[in-house]
């Protein structure tokens, strides 16, 4: 048990990172020509809601969307290929991160309620065509590591003993790395919803999730030597990414207290269908805060839809037509406002009890 508590500190993790920083390196460049770029949100979000469904990893989920990017990058397609494309990159990254059993099949596919909305049915054909398509564009390379594949390995040292929080000891050390491992996720899919992210290495992405976690849960110090050496990133490497992450939790606060001020009967009319977006979960007070995390948060493999949607303070736990076929108004971007990250943030997360 010990050995598994610190397998981070082993040679073969060291390793296992130390090559895939390497192959970060030479990754192929985003250039951000695609004349469906204005799409490029909803796509994302199609591909976060069929891998929610199927309960597929993170790491899938987002080598998925990096497909997407790049493809959209190099060739001008119509609106429809775009379908298909999209399910492609998710199906060619589930076989390539996930086991073959939790590999979506052609049929559970096509049953999909989503699938009806889009006017699309998928052939076996037609996606071993476009599934060679996508391997010939990426010379049959999808060994592309992605924030998502740097988390781990960053969480394992994200929460020590020896933090505080709001300048006093934690009082339940494992309690503080439940909420770490939740806002890192949380802050990761946000991370997935802007082509902007593109412009810095996943690694540090992935350590600006972990940084502006830090800065939510009021750890200090915010970014302690330990993550320092680890990463390979000094803090000043991480504000400008951490930059717009904290924009999207600002936002993402303020649409939530928006909405709970315009239906403030939300939660009697929601009835046994109450669940919690990100947004509000990270607004509640302390004493809304129960002992163990509810369910559709805490599910390392099994995010919500809205959770994966941070424009939204309320959206499906499943899929829903509805939205996907309307989506395809594009959503805004993430705010590009003033907004200095410093050592301290404001916006607080009282979610631990003294």
């Amino acid at each position: 048990m010990e050995l598994e508590d610190q397998w981070w500190k082993g040679q073969l993790a060291a390793d296992i990172y130390q090559a895939l920083r390497y192959k970060e390196l030479k990754l192929p460049s985003f250039k951000g020509q695609s004349p469906q770029l204005n799409l490029r949100r909803y796509f994302a979000d199609l591909i976060a809601i069929v891998s929610n469904r199927f309960r597929l990893c993170p790491t899938a989920r987002h080598l998925a969307v990096y497909l997407l990017d790049l493809f959209m990058d190099r060739y001008d397609v119509t609106v429809q290929q775009l379908h298909m494309v999209s399910l492609s990159c998710l199906l060619l990254a589930s076989k390539f991160e996930e086991r073959e059993d939790r590999v979506p099949k052609l049929e559970t596919l096509n049953n999909l309620g989503c699938m009806s909305s889009m006017n699309l049915v998928l052939t076996k054909q037609g996606l071993l065509h476009m599934e060679l398509l996508l391997l010939e564009t990426f010379q049959w390379n999808l060994y592309l590591p992605t924030a998502a594949h740097f988390t781990d390995y960053y969480l394992s040292i994200a929460v020590h003993e020896g933090d505080l929080h709001d300048g006093w000891p934690m009082t339940c050390l494992e309690k503080t790395k439940l909420y770490m491992a939740k806002y890192v996720d949380y802050f990761l899919e946000v991370s997935l919803q802007d082509h902007v992210f593109l412009c810095f290495a996943p690694s540090l992405v992935a350590a600006a999730c972990v940084a502006a976690s830090r800065l939510i849960l009021h750890l200090t110090p915010t970014w302690p030597p330990r993550l320092q050496r680890l990463t390979g990133y000094a803090w000043e490497n991480l504000i400008p990414c951490a930059e717009k992450l904290l924009i999207a939790h600002d936002s993402d606060v303020k649409e939530a207290n928006k909405q709970k001020c315009q239906q403030p009967n939300q939660q009697q009319q929601q009835g046994q269908t109450a669940y919690h977006t990100s947004a509000q979960y990270l607004n509640r007070t302390n004493a809304q805060y129960p002992q163990q995390a509810p369910q559709p948060v805490t599910a390392p493999d099994h995010l919500p839809a809205s959770y994966l949607s941070h424009s939204t303070a309320n959206g499906p736990q499943s899929i829903n037509t509805q939205t996907i076929s309307t989506s395809l108004d594009p959503k805004s971007n993430i705010p590009n406002r003033a907004f200095q990250v410093s050592m301290h943030y404001t916006c607080a997360a009282p979610c631990f009890d003294r």
